[in-house]
């Protein structure tokens, strides 16, 4: 359990941020893809016999930026080269699942997550490479913002977009692979998506925006841990119930203001 606090705060707190942002971006179905692409980043691992949340990274990553280019240079609706990636990426990693022999345990934990089991290794990796990320986003903040608002402009003002654009990507794969081991494959795009739609909810500020989306992956974090250990529950659905109520009460707040 403590262990699957640390490593659970510092994803949620990681997650609070580039929520904010695939929200603003109105992208999160792209988080979604990619998240899902990720089980084919997975099944190459167990393929290979080598770690699958590496192979999940560098998959994750590579079809990041394949689906930029294919959408930018195919002259493809984003969504479709989602949608292409999406199922190549899924049907790749059935297919190699179905040749590999001794997986059904461990992929059971990659789809649905066991932060749990995680590892001390694994735990403090987690926090590193959020701490590492949300330094960057610091740094490229008022950037990103600008490309986020208008990108048109941005490029007009000498903003390289293209590199603060490459950065976002990446940082989202980091995101969803250190997300695996804490709600899984399946679940891992509600933990992008929902901290900040609740808290878009509450506020247009961006510094609130951020400040609360953080706010709310944590406590639904921990309080969806509690829950799971007192009730018996498997954490990661648990976790994203809890921040699908934090989402229902925003949105009723929001009505009621």
């Amino acid at each position: 359990m403590q262990r699957a606090f640390v490593a659970g705060i510092a994803m949620a707190v990681f997650a609070g941020v580039i929520s904010v942002f695939i929200v603003l971006r109105r992208v999160a179905f792209l988080g979604s893809g990619i998240s899902h692409a990720a089980f084919g980043g997975v099944a190459i691992g167990f393929f290979l016999g080598i770690n699958p949340l590496s192979t999940a990274l560098v998959y994750c990553v590579a079809v990041s930026f394949a689906i930029e280019i294919v959408s930018s240079k195919g002259r493809l609706a984003e969504d479709t080269a989602i949608g292409i990636f999406f199922s190549a990426s899924m049907a790749m990693g059935v297919l190699l699942i179905s040749l590999s022999k001794s997986y059904t345990v461990d992929l059971f934990g990659y789809l649905f997550g066991s932060i749990l089991a995680i590892g001390s290794g694994e735990a403090w990796l987690a926090v590193s490479m959020a701490a590492a990320v949300i330094l960057i986003f610091a740094v490229i903040l008022k950037d990103l913002l600008f490309i986020t608002f208008n990108e048109e402009l941005a490029v007009v003002n000498g903003v390289p977009v293209r590199l603060i654009k490459s950065i976002f990507l990446i940082s989202m794969a980091i995101a969803i692979v250190i997300g695996i081991k804490v709600v899984g494959i399946i679940l891992i795009s509600a933990l992008l998506v929902i901290p900040g739609a609740a808290a878009k909810m509450l506020t247009q500020r961006l510094y609130g925006m951020l400040a609360i989306s953080c706010v709310i992956a944590v406590l639904s974090t921990m309080g969806g841990l509690v829950a799971s250990y007192v009730y018996g529950l498997a954490p990661g659905g648990t976790i994203v119930m809890v921040l699908s109520l934090f989402f229902a009460a925003s949105f009723l707040a929001k009505i009621l203001r």
